[in-house]
């Protein structure tokens, strides 16, 4: 399948936790993060096509808050190699100024390594 993505991939150091808003349940944890979207692993798949509502849990050094919710859109979802595990990709839907700073932060600071190679 030919890829789609227009902003790099960032594969997390660090795991943040993701929960339901409403229910305060967590659902899963926050694998990698672009600008744009994010990717959950999850005990549970999430459904393709539909809106979600997600809080994330933030650390100190990249926000005071310690919680950041943002609307999503699950785009695909899939078992991961962990067979009790689903992998879901959501592009960011609703995301405020604000929110965007925090996304940035977590990418500065908990980015791994790109997923895509750079062609010279």
């Amino acid at each position: 399948m030919k890829e789609r993505r227009k902003t790099r991939r960032k594969y997390l150091l660090y795991y943040a936790r993701i929960f339901d808003p409403a229910t305060r349940h967590q659902i899963g944890n926050l694998v990698d993060i672009t600008p744009r979207g994010v990717m959950v692993l999850s005990p549970e798949p999430f459904t393709v096509g539909v809106t979600y509502r997600l809080r994330l849990e933030l650390s100190d050094d990249v926000s005071d808050r310690p919680h950041m919710d943002i609307t999503v859109l699950a785009h695909w979802s899939h078992a991961d190699i962990e067979p009790r595990l689903f992998n879901t990709g959501f592009e960011i839907v609703d995301a405020g100024k604000e929110e965007g700073k925090v996304i940035q932060r977590i990418i500065n600071n908990y980015g791994f390594r790109d997923n895509l190679r750079i062609k010279d």
